[in-house]
């Protein structure tokens, strides 16, 4: 086995456990996990607004989420270099709300950029 191939799996693994871990985190109200997925520089772009850093992000997923009681469905996740494409769909109690693409940018084990495109 290629040596260089080892590092990319672990990679590849580390990366979609990272984003798995941000599902997870908004999925279970955990703000403090939350937190530590995201880098500093943290920024996300969706239809509906655009956050520029972590905390501004972290405070409206605590306190102004429109529907806190969703659950996120992935379908499929797609693993580059240093980015992250993720497929799936909103719930709430097993009903679609809508689907998403989430395209992540990873830096050092943590998100650092988020593109949201739903439908």
């Amino acid at each position: 086995m290629d040596p260089e191939s080892d590092v990319t799996d672990a990679a590849t693994d580390e990366s979609a456990t990272v984003v798995r871990r941000y599902y997870n985190a908004l999925d279970e109200h955990d703000y403090g996990a939350l937190e530590e997925v995201l880098s500093p520089a943290f920024s996300q772009r969706r239809p509906d607004r655009t956050f520029e850093d972590r905390e501004t992000f972290v405070a409206f997923m605590r306190e102004k989420r429109p529907n806190p009681d969703t659950s996120h469905d992935l379908a499929s996740i797609v693993v580059g270099d240093d980015c992250v494409a993720v497929r799936g769909r909103v719930t709430d109690d097993g009903t679609t709300l809508f689907e998403f693409a989430d395209f992540f940018e990873l830096e050092d084990d943590r998100i650092d950029r988020l593109e949201t495109y739903s439908r």
